[in-house]
């Protein structure tokens, strides 16, 4: 019995958690659109561990749906550069094989953000606030030119940080690491002859944006979902 009534309490702070705020607590406007720039790197066989080595700029385009004050769905379309050289690895790879590479590629994702607190600069009685860390994880595409071009599935992981500067206007900053599903994104295709898999022999790169979004599309009645 005791078990039981646990189980009640459990799924109902779920509910008020989760499924309430989805339907009853919602920012004053369902839209962002904006632009974000920033600059990226890569990881992988000619870089283990060192964030920011090689560092190009990148820049692109997103829009967000605000389902609550705690969750959104994100989409992007991010183009940038990234570059990599096997002698700065610290590796020695079979047959003295160095690598010098350098990689434009397009990055097409969705995300879903989960913001740590109620974001909105507005209903403060509902205890929300004008700023909020984030987590971020999705799906996307990857397509790099250049030397044996690729096209690979992603998987974003960030973290971020937003602001809003006026009641319609949002500044954030946010880093993540894209997995890609391919070793082959600096010209280093299993160096080491390695069986691959999914966790092994993948290439990443990495973002780290500034954006600026506009609010719009307003919900009639902000404490009650449309």
């Amino acid at each position: 019995m005791r078990n039981t009534k646990k189980a009640i309490y459990f799924y109902l702070l779920l509910f008020i958690v989760v499924v309430l705020p989805a339907n009853t607590l919602s920012q004053e406007y369902k839209y962002e659109v904006g632009a974000a720039t920033g600059t990226s790197f890569y990881m992988g066989d000619a870089n283990k561990t060192k964030l920011y080595l090689h560092s190009g700029i990148s820049g692109g385009a997103l829009f967000r749906y605000n389902i609550n004050f705690n969750w959104a769905l994100k989409a992007n379309i991010i183009a940038g550069n990234v570059s990599g050289n096997s002698e700065d690895s610290g590796n020695v790879f079979p047959f003295d094989r160095n690598i010098n590479f350098s990689r434009t590629f397009t990055d097409i994702g969705t995300q879903v953000e989960f913001n740590f607190l109620p974001y909105s600069d507005n209903y403060s009685y509902l205890g929300t606030k004008p700023y909020s860390p984030y987590l971020f994880t999705g799906v996307g595409l990857t397509y790099a030119s250049g030397e044996n071009s690729i096209f690979s599935a992603n998987i974003p992981l960030g973290i971020g940080f937003k602001y809003k500067l006026k009641n319609r206007i949002n500044l954030g900053v946010e880093f993540s690491m894209r997995k890609l599903f391919t070793d082959n994104f600096d010209l280093l295709d299993n160096p080491y002859g390695i069986r691959s898999s999914t966790l092994k022999n993948k290439d990443w790169y990495s973002l780290t944006m500034i954006f600026l979004t506009w609010d719009f599309s307003s919900r009639t009645d902000p404490c009650h979902g449309m």
